[in-house]
């Protein structure tokens, strides 16, 4: 099985991003970069990427408690792309502080925090995948 995860990692916003500050996502459309929001905005550390990798994925696709364990297995039975290509990260200039657990914290970019927690050593910094090609 695939995973998504990281541990003590801060994924940054890509060099190219079109964002001076962070941003919220356009509301109304679930896009994933919204739904994404939804769930770490306000909610340090209750997610780790697989979770809310999938858990968008279900709602997206509309699949019920029900029949998401077997949906589950098929979501990561192959790779999946990682945080370093969320919208949040690409266009809404969020960076992902990843825990000793691998649970999410959404960090605003240019933010003293960001700073803090990319200068510690025991953490590392890689950055979204570029905005365009």
């Amino acid at each position: 099985m695939h995973t998504t995860n990281y541990v003590d990692t801060i994924i940054t916003p890509p060099a190219d991003t079109r964002a001076n500050a962070a941003i919220t996502p356009p509301t109304g459309k679930r896009t994933v970069a919204e739904l994404q929001f939804e769930r770490l905005f306000g909610h340090d550390y209750e997610w780790t990427s697989d979770e809310l990798l999938f858990d968008v994925h279900c709602e997206r696709k509309g699949i019920e408690e029900p029949g998401r364990a077997a949906a589950r297995e098929e979501f990561f039975a192959k790779g999946q792309p990682c945080l370093r290509t969320s919208p949040l990260a690409k266009t809404y200039g969020w960076a992902f502080h990843f825990d000793h657990s691998g649970k999410i914290a959404l960090v605003p970019m240019g933010s003293e925090q960001l700073e803090r927690m990319t200068a510690l050593e025991a953490i590392t910094v890689r950055s979204a995948m570029r905005a365009s090609r």
